[in-house]
């Protein structure tokens, strides 16, 4: 692929590329002579710059610290976040932080399993999804699934968070990813359940209109004690803090766990509606 093909346009990984190429031709070296300097070979540095390998956080360091970036307001790192986090909310970024250190989490969610609880596979088919229908690129898709992965990992640490969790009735009934996916994605649920550190519980349809929430709900409880809370609209989400609408979330979210099934029944719903 020559320069006049790498259109910085269509993505952010091939701005990314365009730039590292661009950079690089600047200064005269050949992709060997740039690989050589950031610890890599000329293969990996010609497959990021042509968009046919995707670029890490190690590898977007080594370039700042090679072609000087490093410490600009236009640095391959930020550029590689970009790329991680292109197809995310606004605000959710702000959100995962948190997350990642919060002592308690509380969840509510409707026709999707949230995805903290989800399985690879069952995460994979909708990003895959998402990119049929044209709402995200392969390469952002990979970036979602890749959070994800690094979400649920966070919440493995040696003192894991509390999770609550109450999961409106359509989740199980909303076919993701055909049969064998489902199942194992309802197996992984029933798991879950079993940890010590959770309390899972199925908000059922005959709930009706005593549901108080009709949109997800995510709460997390600081190690300060203080709490935080998220929400989105189809456009962005907000990050919430130590507010009357936090507060009133919490007070109607413990009214949604008196009002569904406990985790007995849950468990045996979720065993149920497997094929």
């Amino acid at each position: 692929m020559n320069v006049k093909e790498l259109n910085p346009d269509t993505s952010p990984q091939a701005a990314y590329g365009a730039k590292l190429r661009s950079l690089r031709e600047a200064r005269g070296w050949t992709q060997d002579e740039l690989g050589e300097r950031m610890g890599y070979s000329g293969t990996h540095v010609s497959a990021v710059e042509t968009n046919r390998k995707s670029p890490t956080l190690r590898f977007s360091r080594s370039a700042d610290l090679a072609l000087g970036t490093a410490g600009t307001t236009d640095t391959f790192e930020r550029r590689w976040g970009e790329i991680r986090n292109g197809s995310l909310l606004e605000g959710f970024s702000e959100y995962i932080g948190y997350e990642g250190r919060a002592v308690e989490i509380r969840l509510f969610q409707v026709g999707l399993v949230p995805g903290l609880l989800q399985t690879p596979e069952y995460a994979r088919a909708l990003a895959d999804g998402d990119v049929r229908r044209g709402a995200i690129t392969p390469e952002q898709a990979d970036g979602r699934v890749a959070v994800l992965a690094e979400r649920q990992a966070a919440l493995t640490r040696s003192r894991p968070p509390m999770m609550l969790v109450v999961m409106d009735e359509s989740c199980l009934r909303h076919l993701v990813g055909g049969a064998e996916v489902m199942n194992a994605q309802l197996q992984r649920l029933v798991e879950f359940a079993a940890l010590p550190n959770t309390v899972l519980q199925v908000s059922p349809f005959v709930l009706g209109e005593r549901r108080p929430f009709n949109l997800p709900v995510n709460l997390l409880t600081m190690a300060d004690r203080t709490m935080v809370a998220y929400a989105e609209s189809h456009a962005q989400g907000n990050v919430d803090r130590e507010s009357t609408f936090v507060l009133s979330t919490l007070n109607a979210y413990h009214h949604l766990q008196a009002e569904a099934l406990s985790q007995a029944a849950s468990v045996a719903m979720i065993q149920s509606a497997k094929g």
